[in-house]
């Protein structure tokens, strides 16, 4: 891909803070949890960004906004919960390496729901080793990834909210950034997506 203009990394930051912020407030709102705009920032921006610093923008966001969280509920920094975030960004960040090489909305989709997985196995399989009340054993570890503990929302909501963020987002930002390939006048999707239209028409 060419080289971008700089308004477009400018677009990408007022997205990344507005997101962000998103973030933060949705943190208020039970019906919101695992509602978060990063995995698919980070995915994205591997996709559309060759060896750009806007790769390391999300998980600067991810550290801001964990610290910002746990001073706000008065939790301690749980290194091994944030070095697994890590690994899971950085996973979705290959992810889209990969679907660079071989963009179309397909990949995306398919990168999106890869990447989704991913975070939702690691940060609930953490949670099944480091949660007492979990039988460390297939049964007990099958309970944290679907049902969860007796008085809490259930970890499928979780999930599905994961997986709906992930989607809605990666699918906002792609639509921008194939917009501007397209009014730059470089290879994006929708104009491919329009010649389709006009042939089987």
């Amino acid at each position: 891909m060419k080289r971008l203009h700089p308004f477009t990394h400018f677009l990408f930051g007022v997205l990344i803070l507005t997101l962000t912020t998103y973030r933060l407030v949705a943190a208020e709102n039970e019906n919101l949890a695992n509602f978060s705009p990063l995995l698919a920032l980070a995915f994205c921006g591997a996709v559309y960004f060759r060896c750009s610093l806007m790769w390391l923008v999300p998980f600067g966001v991810l550290m801001i906004s964990e610290g910002i969280l746990n001073t706000y509920y008065g939790l301690g920094w749980n290194t091994l919960d944030f070095l697994v975030r890590l690994l899971c960004f950085s996973g979705a960040l290959g992810l889209g390496l990969l679907v660079a090489q071989r963009r179309s909305w397909l990949s995306l989709a398919g990168g999106c729901l890869a990447g989704s997985i991913i975070f939702y196995l690691g940060t609930n399989s953490l949670c099944w080793l480091q949660e007492p009340s979990y039988a460390k054993s297939f049964a007990g570890w099958w309970q944290c990834m679907t049902l969860g503990l007796p008085g809490f929302l259930p970890t499928w909501v979780f999930f599905r909210n994961s997986l709906l963020s992930d989607f809605i987002f990666t699918g906002i930002f792609a639509a921008v950034m194939e917009g501007v390939l397209a009014t730059a006048g470089q290879r994006n999707l929708l104009v491919s997506s329009q010649k389709v239209a006009v042939k089987t028409n």
